[in-house]
């Protein structure tokens, strides 16, 4: 249950208000989660939390606002709504089985087929007679009925949750396709101030144990220590992984024809669209003045005085880049009308975040024609290290070279 919420199955319950979502959710949890009532609009704020469903693992669950919500309020409700439907990878459609479908459900559940997402409907208030106007609608759609009173068809539905999910394609994990059994594989993790005390950072952990299940063997030094480690070892390793801040020290210190990337290159293929941002490093050259540059983190980690994504890619692009870049901070995408005025969006590793959701950010910048890239191909960048830094995927290599 310690697994990270960005590497959790998202399920969305998604419904009008006063369907029966939070009942649901607490009976699924077993426990109170949401709060209840009769009053319209009760749920304000999404509530997440994680369960473990059988051969799934650990998902995440998210209870909603009705997205038929009123008022100046309600349409803030129907916002955080949209942007968990967003990043959902199996949305459960909560409506009341007595009652005939609304045309903001039709809409709804039209628009969900058309764009093939993972759908389960859960007709609610069974204990009372199906509207059967309700039961046609449903024809050919999966649906589950649910008495929230006396709790049951919970199995049933968990069991349909798990079913579905497995259909669900899963992100792949950070060195797929990039080792085979019995590699040796050297990672470069520096311990300096932005380090978290007394542990490693999540995408030097998930490659470890990456490795660890592909039956390969990790060697772990900090950036000091690389260049004597690494002389002394009678096999040299597959591939070298290292922090994109230390790809001057590494590269340094390694022979030329030694595979070199990093840990954020490794986590835009995995969270993202690394040939996306391909085409956005080979735009660096050509920056117009006063380009408006927007720095996407994804997390609120505590920022150090000499930041990554605040302090040091804004000083190497204006000194390296464009001089007079203008330079803005966000945790979120801003509305598509402020968007579309910025020439370039430059990601961090994205590895807090689901890859639906980094899908939908990249989306999002595709319909604005922005450009984007990620935090570790621009220092691969800054740093002379393209294409080097992409050998070891031979087709996103090829499209750099191109």
């Amino acid at each position: 249950m310690t697994t990270p919420l960005a590497e959790q199955m998202r399920i969305v319950l998604y419904g009008l208000r006063n369907s029966g979502k939070s009942s649901l959710m607490n009976n699924l949890f077993e426990k109170k989660v949401s709060i209840i009532s009769d009053t319209p609009g009760t749920t304000t704020d999404p509530v997440t939390r994680s369960i473990e469903l059988g051969a799934l693992g650990p998902v995440a669950v998210s209870d909603t606002a009705g997205f038929d919500d009123i008022g100046s309020l309600g349409n803030q409700r129907i916002k955080q709504t949209d942007s968990k439907l967003d990043i959902a990878d199996l949305v459960l459609l909560v409506t009341r089985g007595d009652q005939s479908p609304t045309k903001e459900e039709k809409s709804f559940l039209e628009n969900q087929k058309a764009q093939n997402k993972s759908l389960i409907v859960a007709l609610t208030f069974a204990d009372q007679e199906l509207d059967q106007k309700k039961v046609n609608w449903l024809q050919n759609t999966t649906y589950v009925k649910i008495d929230n009173l006396n709790k049951t068809g919970l199995n049933d539905l968990k069991k349909q949750l798990i079913l579905s999910g497995k259909k669900i394609p899963t992100e792949i994990t950070p060195v797929e396709g990039l080792v085979r059994e019995n590699d040796l594989v050297l990672l470069v993790t520096p311990i300096d101030l932005a380090a978290p005390k007394g542990r490693l950072i999540l995408p030097q952990v998930e490659t470890i144990r990456d490795l660890l299940d592909k039956d390969c063997a990790c060697l772990v030094t900090k950036e000091r220590e690389l260049h004597y480690f690494y002389d002394n070892l009678k096999e040299k390793p597959k591939v070298v992984i290292t922090d994109s801040q230390a790809f001057s020290k590494v590269s340094a210190d390694l022979p030329e024809n030694q595979l070199l990337t990093s840990f954020s290159i490794l986590f835009a293929r995995k969270k993202g669209d690394l040939s996306f941002y391909i085409e956005g490093v080979k735009q660096l050259s050509k920056v117009p003045a006063g380009a408006k540059i927007l720095v996407l983190e994804s997390c609120s980690h505590h920022r150090q005085a000499d930041d990554i994504g605040t302090v040091k890619i804004p000083r190497l692009f204006k000194q390296l880049v464009q001089s007079q870049s203008e330079f803005t901070f966000s945790r979120s995408l801003p509305e598509p009308e402020i968007l579309q005025n910025y020439h370039m969006v430059i990601n961090c590793g994205g590895c807090m975040v689901t890859r639906n959701l980094m899908m939908n950010r990249i989306n999002q910048l595709q319909e604005q024609g922005v450009y984007g890239l990620n935090y570790g191909l621009f220092l691969a960048w800054v740093n002379g290290l393209l294409p080097r830094a992409l050998e070891p995927f031979p087709l996103e290599y090829q499209q750099y070279i191109e």
